[in-house]
């Protein structure tokens, strides 16, 4: 199936939030016609609508009749309501490509729909959305996650790449862990980040001047794994052995921050195992260092 193929499907966007927004205007600008968007709320069609165009619609059936492509981008959890309601609505005709964007949710949440006759996926790009131009930015290079019926896996493919994404197939069964993996990697991240202002704080910095004194280190650290891979990018203090300083980290948390010393010890448990992998470490010292922080 190549891209014109593609293109000829008419499409409808039902919820009009970041991820919704930004998808619908990357398949406009890649030529694919976009004939409604439907949202709870004037004022999300009346900002969504400049990015994406089509008819904008307050009831989600009637828009999704003007479709034989329906992209539902609502919350996860009001993505197996909204399709429900399309379905017994009558919004779906046998035929129809009915498709999802969550991360974590299966094919089951589009049921309803696949027993009006629809043809059903889900497409989750594997990236952090902000905001709208962040997203329309970043979508493009990102790598998307497939679980698809096999009469739409090549279609389904074919739109990844239109986005400019890559995609590759994951079982519906494996969704949770591999939204999992996400969530550690841009949500937990962001975590992490917080943890270290929260440090930098008690000893009188502020959070900018948290990220601008920290943020070459990241950055590098980015650099390294990106280079190098997660095993030999790893330094510091666990992969050194250094029992000592690590006791001396879990002192201070301890007395100054003892809210995030748990969070502390469960990563350096898990850095001690990458040190081994990285044979800097020697199974007793790794050992000494789980037992100190547990």
């Amino acid at each position: 199936m190549n891209t014109q193929e593609v293109r000829q499907d008419t499409v409808a966007i039902l919820g009009l939030g970041k991820v919704g927004t930004a998808v619908g205007f990357l398949l406009r600008q890649a030529g694919y016609r976009i004939v409604a968007v439907a949202g709870r709320s004037k004022a999300s069609l009346t900002q969504g609508i400049v990015y994406t165009g089509g008819k904008p619609y307050l009831n989600f059936s009637e828009a999704a009749l003007t479709a034989n492509c329906i992209i539902i981008t609502t919350s996860d959890d009001a993505i197996a309501y909204v399709c429900k309601i399309i379905s017994s609505e009558g919004g779906i005709k046998p035929g129809t490509k009915v498709i999802h964007m969550s991360g974590a949710g299966g094919l089951d949440l589009l049921e309803s729909a696949r027993d009006a006759g629809a043809h059903v996926a889900s497409i989750h790009p594997l990236q952090s959305f902000a905001d709208v131009e962040g997203a329309i930015k970043n979508i493009p290079g990102s790598t998307f996650g497939i679980t698809s019926e096999d009469e739409i896996k090549e279609w389904s493919v074919q739109m990844v790449r239109d986005l400019g994404g890559r995609p590759f197939f994951i079982s519906d069964a494996d969704k949770p862990l591999y939204h999992a993996a996400a969530c550690i990697a841009s949500n937990y991240l962001t975590t992490l980040i917080y943890m270290v202002e929260e440090i930098y704080q008690s000893l009188g910095l502020s959070r900018e001047d948290t990220i601008r004194a920290i943020w070459p280190l990241v950055m590098g650290t980015i650099g390294n794994i990106e280079s190098m891979g997660t095993v030999q990018a790893l330094t510091g203090p666990v992969a050194r052995g250094d029992a000592g300083t690590i006791r001396k980290h879990a002192e201070a948390l301890r007395h100054k921050l003892p809210d995030l010393l748990q969070a502390y010890s469960a990563l350096g448990i898990l850095t001690a195992d990458v040190g081994l992998k990285k044979k800097t470490l020697s199974f007793e010292t790794a050992r000494l260092i789980k037992e100190l922080l547990k």
